[in-house]
């Protein structure tokens, strides 16, 4: 092997053994600060908290998180108390500021309703109620069922469409409300998250129409095209054969002869006068 090969090779490994010194120390200085770190408090839950209820220092404790600390979390109690909360938080979770209403929006159902949206109050069935499907966070349809005005008939002119869709349920409870006799009775009231034109048209509705809830799929978001029904097709038989077109009905017309044209011829033969009458052929 010639000189000049050998020095190459020298040089490569000074360089090789230098690096790997540098990278050592390196790795090594950064392992030890991260021993040496103490841990960094950060506001948790203490207890369960509910969507619109408003935090209290009594709700709160501090928890000890090793490294850096994860962007949204809150390390002071301050930023915290007589917030309201948005979505549920857990015993233990540490609180992140997206769980959190804005300050000075306050609690209650008012701080979880989205800019530009409303929320809106309608009574359901009993059905609804004792089903319990209908629960804060669930999408549903609103269908209606009435007479539509101008028809006469109560009883078949009854119809039912699909009047809104994918809409989020804020809240679901029960209200108690006086009947014509003054007996109390309990009514279901789900409240929705819609825009201000579909809070007319709610509104609208539910004093004047029958409305029924149906459950969707959150991740069904799609509008679906569906047309009204009303109470006569419901009793139409499917395997009904089609009945057959009535033969026409031949009307024969009884035509009148009319009586032949004629005239008349009067003759003067001095002071006599005589009137004769003749048939037209053929009306001529």
């Amino acid at each position: 092997m010639n000189r000049r090969v050998q020095v190459i090779l020298l040089i490569a490994l000074v360089v090789a053994v230098v690096s790997f010194i540098f990278i050592w120390k390196v790795l090594n200085s950064t392992l030890s600060e991260a021993n040496t770190a103490k841990p960094k408090g950060v506001v948790a839950a203490a207890a369960n908290i509910k969507v619109g209820q408003v935090i209290a220092d009594a709700d709160l404790k501090t928890i000890q998180v090793d490294g850096s600390i994860p962007q949204g979390l809150i390390q002071d109690r301050k930023q915290v108390i007589g917030r309201g909360v948005v979505s549920d938080i857990y015993v233990g979770e540490p609180i992140n500021e997206s769980r959190l209403a804005p300050v000075g929006s306050g609690g209650g159902l008012a701080a979880i309703i989205p800019n530009g949206m409303r929320a809106c109050a309608v009574k359901v069935d009993e059905v609804v109620g004792v089903a319990g499907f209908v629960t804060p966070g669930l999408y549903v349809d609103v269908l209606i069922s009435g007479t539509p005005p101008g028809v006469t008939d109560q009883k078949s002119g009854t119809e039912v469409r699909t009047l809104l869709q994918n809409l989020k349920v804020l809240s679901a409870g029960t209200d108690i409300e006086k009947d014509a006799q003054g007996k109390a009775k309990p009514v279901t009231t789900v409240v929705l998250l819609v825009n201000p034109d579909q809070a007319q048209t709610l509104s609208l509705a539910s004093s004047q129409t029958h409305i029924q809830l149906v459950l969707r799929n959150p991740l069904d978001t799609q509008a679906a095209t569906v047309a009204g029904n009303n109470l006569g097709n419901l009793f139409v038989d499917p395997n009904a054969k089609p009945k057959a077109p009535a033969a026409p009905v031949a009307v024969h017309k009884t035509v009148k002869k009319q009586a032949p044209a004629s005239y008349m011829v009067e003759e003067l033969n001095g002071t006599s006068e005589s009137v004769q009458k003749f048939s037209a052929p053929e009306g001529k």
